[in-house]
């Protein structure tokens, strides 16, 4: 009776807070009449997926900021020379910068890296070529090949005399061994998981994931993008084989922006600040206009989402973009549709293949939604597509860690660079035909071709989508 009782309380009492929290109504109805009907089943789902903010993490900002200001009072009286105002373009960028709660820089060089052997060769000249501190964040990490080359690189520098600071998410390197972090600490390297279950209120939130991929280099280059630390992101997969991935590296007073939300990132798990160079610096040769967006579900707003809505709603002839997963909410579904109609060039470039079933599927309930008011749909054909790319006409460029669904626009912690150049947008576009020139375009009705049974699950993967 007692344990009856304490469920039964305790779904009245979440009950109340998903009318309070929820960010969407069918969320909030769904929430309640679970917790009321079925609360021995609906309470412990609600602890672990029920709420949409990582407030643990937004106390944090509150209580760093004495922490964090001088960082602030040595950056800000630099800033003016690098902040650039793009004005007179079609893109309100005022919006971007206002999600970002960063300026665009000028002065910046980047290097647009297509796939592992690019991505991987410059990530570990760039360790070597470390004269003060690296500062590495991965999702995935995975004792493999990669993995353990990895490790050698962070190793061999600490033991050199460089700081070596390596963040890694919990959740996301559930398989790796702790031998492995052992070693690393052994040679002094200064290691912490994100500790995404920190604080009592998220001991059971496991929904909350840090999604960022980031490596920087003495506060002067920059990498990220979609590839984590593993076999597969060098296309060693047998079941996948060839894996289509992208990063990027910036070079200049961007590399500031990114830092800054690593140190965000590492002070939420650590409660430190470590000493790094704060002195922004033009590259040697870029003119590269950047804006860096960090997002994750401790903004007051929903900055992906938002960033999405925004790009595709300014878009004049074009949006193409690269995702791995396709379950936009449905505010993004409308934004595609209304570009479409309004003569846009509007593709999504997805996987053929799987790598998670239930989001598979439920990019298949959306294709009735978006292909016949003329968005065409790509299904990437050589290997597994993971990149996450965006180009809006033909000089804005988008390259970061966020995917095409609800668990970026939400729920993960993720980082994107926008980069605005016309010589970058048209390397971006030219990556983005020849992946569409190796995809084959989705048929109208393909999903009504598929049994009655597939169908259902496609639906049923659907009413997952908030939890994806």
């Amino acid at each position: 009776m007692a344990v009856a009782g304490f469920f039964y309380v305790s779904g009245i009492v979440l009950a109340v807070d998903a009318v309070m929290t929820v960010r969407t109504s069918q969320g909030s109805i769904a929430w309640i009449v679970s917790l009321l009907t079925v609360p021995y089943v609906a309470v412990p789902l609600y602890w672990i997926f029920g709420r949409t903010k990582y407030y643990g993490y937004i106390d944090a900002r509150r209580t760093e900021s004495k922490d964090m200001q001088p960082i602030v009072d040595r950056v800000v009286p630099e800033l003016p020379e690098f902040v650039v105002h793009l004005a007179g373009h079609t893109m309100n960028f005022r919006v971007m910068e206002e999600l970002a709660a960063m300026p665009f820089t000028r002065y910046n060089e980047t290097d647009l890296l297509v796939d592992g052997e690019q991505t991987f060769t410059a990530i570990f000249e760039g360790i070597a070529s470390a004269q003060d501190y690296v500062l590495a964040q991965f999702f995935i990490i995975e004792d493999d090949e990669l993995g353990r080359e990895f490790k050698t690189a962070l190793m061999s520098k600490a033991r050199a005399g460089v700081r070596v600071y390596l963040l890694y998410d919990e959740i996301g390197c559930i398989r790796l061994p702790g031998n492995y972090l052992r070693e690393l600490k052994s040679a002094g390297v200064d290691v912490s998981a994100f500790n995404t279950t920190k604080g009592l209120r998220n001991r059971f939130q496991l929904n909350f994931r840090n999604h960022r991929k980031v490596l920087i280099v003495d506060g002067r280059a920059a990498y990220t993008g979609g590839l984590n630390i593993g076999d597969d992101y060098m296309g060693r997969n047998a079941e996948f084989g060839a894996w289509r991935d992208t990063h990027i590296c910036v070079r200049g007073p961007a590399v500031q922006a990114v830092q800054f939300a690593f140190v965000e990132d590492w002070y939420w798990a650590t409660h430190r600040v470590p000493e790094l160079n704060w002195v922004p610096e033009r590259s040697d040769s870029g003119d590269k206009n950047v804006l860096v967006i960090p997002s994750g579900p401790a903004d007051d707003l929903e900055t992906c989402g938002l960033f999405f809505l925004h790009a595709i709603h300014s878009a004049k002839h074009r949006v193409w973009i690269a995702s791995p997963y396709f379950v936009p909410d449905p505010k993004v579904v409308s934004a595609l549709q209304i570009a479409a109609l309004r003569g846009v060039d509007v593709r999504i470039l997805l996987p053929e293949k799987a790598d998670h079933i239930l989001v598979w599927l439920s990019s298949f309930s959306y294709f009735n939604e978006t292909e016949p008011y003329g968005v065409r749909l790509y299904r990437y054909q050589p290997g597994f597509l993971h990149e996450k790319v965006m180009l809006v006409d033909d000089d804005v460029a988008a390259v970061g860690t966020a995917n095409l669904d609800n668990r970026s626009f939400r729920l993960n912690f993720e980082i994107t660079l926008l980069v605005v150049d016309q010589t970058f947008g048209t390397l971006v576009k030219n990556m983005f035909e020849r992946d569409f020139a190796n995809s084959r375009v989705v048929g109208q009705g393909e999903l009504d071709a598929h049994s009655i049974w597939f169908k259902f699950g496609v639906r049923v993967a659907r009413l997952m989508a908030p939890i994806q």
